[in-house]
């Protein structure tokens, strides 16, 4: 019996160990596909940082079929996207605190939604390949145009540009160009 428990507790110990190194392995491996990057904005005392995953077109239909309409997305790839401001900031008149949260987004034909959601540090997705998002803990949702370009671009990025004495985020893939205008 106790040979069984010593074997059973090894036994044990090999499959967790074998876990973590196979998860190491998986979330690396994915990570080559789609690399990580952060974009930080800075303005006098105003600083914004989005961590997130950049997917590749590779000749595939983006925006209606493999990110769909109508259907909340990660907004990239792998883990949720997070966006981190020092200071607070305004969309469309709606107050922003200061503070770190996930960004998703609902991408449509004409117009995305942009959601600011107080939970981060999940994997994008869950189990059944939904957005892994507690919608109770959204924090801020605006709706935004989306503008067909004649340009296409092959990496998803996010990216920054000062408007005047605002901003806006700058989200592009494919053929699609979503801008996000805040104030601070």
């Amino acid at each position: 019996m106790k040979k069984f428990l010593i074997f059973t507790g090894i036994a044990i110990v090999v499959l967790i160990l074998l876990g973590r190194v196979t998860m190491y392995y998986m979330k690396k491996q994915t990570k080559s596909f789609s690399p990580e990057e952060e974009v930080v904005f800075n303005d006098k005392d105003l600083t914004v940082k989005v961590f997130y995953n950049r997917p590749y077109k590779k000749e595939r239909e983006i925006f209606g079929a493999l990110v769909p309409y109508g259907v909340v997305w990660r907004t990239g790839a792998n883990e949720a996207t997070t966006f981190e401001t020092s200071k607070d900031l305004r969309f469309e008149g709606k107050v922003l605190k200061s503070g770190k949260y996930s960004l998703w987004t609902i991408p449509g034909e004409e117009t995305w939604t942009i959601i600011l959601n107080s939970e981060f540090g999940q994997w994008g997705v869950n189990s059944g390949g939904e957005a892994n998002r507690d919608p109770a803990r959204d924090v801020l949702k605006i709706d935004v145009h989306a503008v067909k370009q004649d340009r296409l671009f092959e990496q998803f990025t996010i990216a920054f540009e000062k408007v005047g004495g605002d901003a806006e985020m700058v989200l592009i893939w494919d053929k699609t160009l979503v801008a996000v205008p805040f104030s601070y």
